[in-house]
């Protein structure tokens, strides 16, 4: 239990020496230490699914991601650690909360970063069917948009085709009109436009007659169609409109597993809307709280450290820097005076030094000066 203590202590950003020294700051430390812990975990996590979607197919995907994540979580622990323990407890209210104003606005940053990833992760299920139906619209547009193209570029094949289903629609049910009256003329049913006389007489036989010419009209009309169809299907499978087809279930499952973060964190934005363009605020109120839970996590370090009385750890502390500030204005003081003193030292000496130089030469002068004389 110490040894987590003191584990947790360090994460706090605390002076361990220090801090053992005031048994009712322990807990406090703890848990402001814990916080951070559980923050930079979180974030390891994050960083850690967000590059596994990065690196999502390559067989080192998974080592990528936890690499990066273990990178991201000591980055992120590191920064909430210093954030943390930067905070002034000597200093008044107003100065503590000026402290941590920076520093709220950089963990709300961090709160935003870390929790998006994790989001993907809560509404997986969610994102994976509004991807589906992505998918499947934009396949859909494709195919359309591609049918407009061919219809423009293919406009009089087209026209000549359906003329021809026209024509030929329209004489196969002319013959299978006059092959009505005819069966009603033949057994003698009395109609406007037969005599009533069952048998094959005159009528008949001239009806007969026609049937079989436009019979023959309708069997041209039909091969032409079909030569018609034939080189628009030609074309079609020229310029893949027959390949374009829509995503099977199976498909769609394949696409949404190998999406990528971009379009995991659209499908993701796109969760707060209906199909229809309106708002769904439940899913919109959900995902905002996950993300403010997240963000309020982030911050909660600074706000523990806030809201936290001066203690006697705050207090030992201070006296603990005052004491190596003036220490260290001492030694400031030692040094100087040193410098100073050794600086008069060899101002004197060389002064002396000098003095006997020009002593002797002055000596030289005058004993050359008498030799002269």
């Amino acid at each position: 239990m110490n040894s987590i203590s003191r584990f947790f202590w360090f994460c706090s950003g605390a002076h361990i020496s220090t801090l053992a020294k005031h048994p009712t700051e322990h807990n406090k430390y703890i848990g402001i230490g814990a916080t951070i812990f559980f923050t930079g975990l979180f974030a390891a996590l994050s960083g850690g699914y967000a590059m596994y979607f990065v690196f999502k197919g390559d067989p080192a995907a998974v080592l990528f991601a936890v690499f990066f994540g273990i990178i991201w979580g000591l980055a992120i622990f590191n920064m909430d650690r210093y954030i943390v323990s930067s905070i002034n407890k000597s200093a008044s209210a107003n100065k503590q909360i000026l402290q941590a104003t920076p520093r709220i606005l950089l963990a709300i940053m961090i709160g935003i970063v870390i929790s998006r990833p994790l989001e993907l992760k809560i509404f997986d299920k969610e994102i994976k069917e509004r991807l589906k139906v992505s998918y499947l619209n934009n396949q859909r547009s494709q195919i359309d948009t591609l049918n407009v193209a061919f219809e423009n570029k293919y406009a009089i094949e087209l026209g000549k085709l359906n003329e021809a289903k026209a024509q030929r629609d329209s004489t196969a049910n002319g013959i299978k009109s006059d092959r009505e009256k005819l069966n009603f003329e033949i057994f003698g049913n009395k109609t406007t436009e037969t005599s009533g006389v069952m048998g094959y007489g005159p009528y008949a036989k001239r009806k007969e007659t026609e049937l079989r010419q436009r019979e023959k009209e309708l069997d041209t009309l039909t091969a032409d169609v079909r030569a018609l169809e034939k080189f628009v299907d030609g074309r079609k499978q020229f310029d893949g409109l027959m390949t374009e087809k829509l995503y099977t279930g199976k498909q769609l499952d394949s696409l949404t597993s190998l999406a990528g973060f971009a379009d995991r964190n659209w499908a993701l934005g796109q969760l707060s809307f209906n199909r229809d363009g309106t708002r769904d605020m439940s899913t919109s109120l959900a995902v905002t709280f996950i993300g403010l839970l997240f963000i309020f996590f982030e911050c909660l370090p600074v706000f523990v450290k806030l809201m936290s009385s001066r203690g006697p750890y705050d207090k030992s502390v201070e006296n603990l820097e005052l004491t190596q500030i003036y220490q260290s204005d001492k030694d400031r003081e030692f040094e100087t005076t040193v410098i100073d003193d050794v600086q008069e030292t060899r101002v004197s000496t060389e002064t002396e030094k000098r003095k006997e130089i020009i002593k002797g030469q002055a000596y030289h002068d005058l004993k050359h000066h008498n030799w002269d004389s």
